[in-house]
């Protein structure tokens, strides 16, 4: 397959190039600092950043893609499920 946008330097506004399923954990990191997170079953996200901030994001609908980098999904105050982490 052809990929026009190769030699294309690639922003958080590009399109993502790989996802993977994501567990929520209060001790393991995300496997990579993601450009967005898409939460398959809505409730509440409990996210860090990279510099350790804490934010719960409360009642995220099913569907919605979060433009959020966040470094760890906190298993604590984490209610939304079916999450995919997407870079």
């Amino acid at each position: 397959m052809q990929d026009r946008f190769l030699r294309h330097a690639p922003g958080l506004s590009a399109p993502a190039t790989r996802a993977v399923g994501a567990i929520p954990s209060d001790t393991d990191p995300l496997p990579f600092l993601p450009r967005a997170i898409y939460v398959g079953r809505g409730g509440d996200l409990a996210l860090s950043d990279e510099s350790g901030g804490e934010a719960v994001w409360k009642n995220v609908p099913a569907g919605a893609v979060l433009p959020f980098r966040a470094a760890m999904i906190r298993a604590t105050g984490t209610t939304a499920a079916d999450l995919v982490v997407m870079d």
